[in-house]
């Protein structure tokens, strides 16, 4: 959820601030309130009105500097740079870079659902449909030019990065975590040209209407790197029983290997992708391994945390049965 602003003087004033700017593009248009956006995790998420058209509003929380995942400009500069490309994004129409910044793009109607892990009654076929669609964005995606001229995170940064996250980690928590993080520290792979990439691309991120994908959202960890971590990650999610406790059975979903094969789309398979989909595993558990630390400490009281153990363990393991493959 959404953080909501400290105090009604600092809404007032970026509400005041927002109408006054959509006001210019809809004169005479009755505006309706800012009101929060449940499902936003970085910033502040808002949705609000001119007339029957609707705008999503990213504002940096009052007080905090706009850096990480606060940084709503950096959100809306790549979301500009994709505009008219093949990859679907929702169009940017006010940017406001004053403190506290904030932008405004249009709201995109769609559904936005993670099949294996997400509760719903979608058909098995459709999800099937839409993931392979969605492979096919990931390809264009990674042949977009860069956003920016800045240094490329590659797979040792990407390694040292979530290796950080784990190692904060009770080590009750992670068993098994310290064996992985060596093999693959032991065989870090060559780099290979750095892309545009998400940074947690699947389809919970990507609002679907029917089974096309309208637009690729949330954005905070957008980064210019490795093609192959994006796309482990993405065919991370095929796979229920990556996900012991979480995941749910779809008939018919494609597998790894269906996916890959629909992103290749007749290419070669990236050399060492199975580090890759090693590390995604590892990110995975150190991500929930994290949530389930701060929830315990009582830092994000979350009940639901405590139902992640076996997919963390579950996602160590098959990191290290994964890498055992292969010298």
């Amino acid at each position: 959820m959404s953080r909501a602003l400290n105090t009604t003087t600092e809404a007032g004033e970026l509400a005041g601030r927002v109408r006054g700017r959509l006001a210019v593009r809809h004169p005479g248009t009755p505006l309706g309130d800012l009101r929060t956006l449940p499902g936003g995790h970085s910033g502040l998420t808002y949705r609000i009105t001119a007339g029957p058209v609707s705008y999503v509003i990213k504002a940096v929380p009052p007080g905090r500097r706009p850096v990480g995942r606060d940084d709503v400009l950096r959100q809306a500069r790549v979301l500009r740079a994709l505009a008219g490309s093949t990859v679907p994004v929702p169009e940017i129409v006010a940017v406001d870079e004053s403190e506290p910044a904030w932008f405004a793009m249009e709201f995109v109607d769609g559904e936005a659902i993670e099949p294996v892990l997400d509760e719903h009654r979608l058909d098995p076929g459709l999800c099937r449909r839409r993931m392979l669609a969605l492979a096919d964005v990931l390809r264009d995606l990674h042949g977009t030019a860069s956003v920016e001229a800045a240094e490329p995170l590659d797979p040792a940064g990407e390694l040292d990065r979530w290796g950080r996250t784990m190692r904060a980690v009770p080590a009750e928590l992670r068993p098994g975590a310290e064996d992985v993080l060596d093999a693959l520290g032991s065989r870090v792979p060559d780099r290979i040209p750095p892309v545009l990439t998400h940074g947690d691309f699947r389809l919970g991120n990507v609002l679907c209407r029917g089974e096309r994908p309208a637009a690729v959202v949330d954005w905070e960890i957008w980064g210019y790197g490795d093609p192959r971590i994006d796309l482990a990650w993405f065919l991370l999610f095929a796979d229920h029983r990556n996900f012991p406790r979480l995941g749910r059975p779809v008939p018919g979903l494609p597998t790894e290997r269906d996916l890959l094969d629909a992103y290749l789309d007749g290419r070669p398979e990236p050399p060492a992708f199975d580090w890759f989909r090693a590390l995604a595993r590892t990110k995975m558990a150190a991500i929930m391994g994290h949530n389930l630390r701060r929830h315990r400490e009582g830092t994000h009281h979350d009940p639901d945390q405590e139902r992640l153990p076996p997919t963390i363990a579950a996602m160590i393991r098959t990191a290290h049965d994964i890498l055992a493959r292969r010298p």
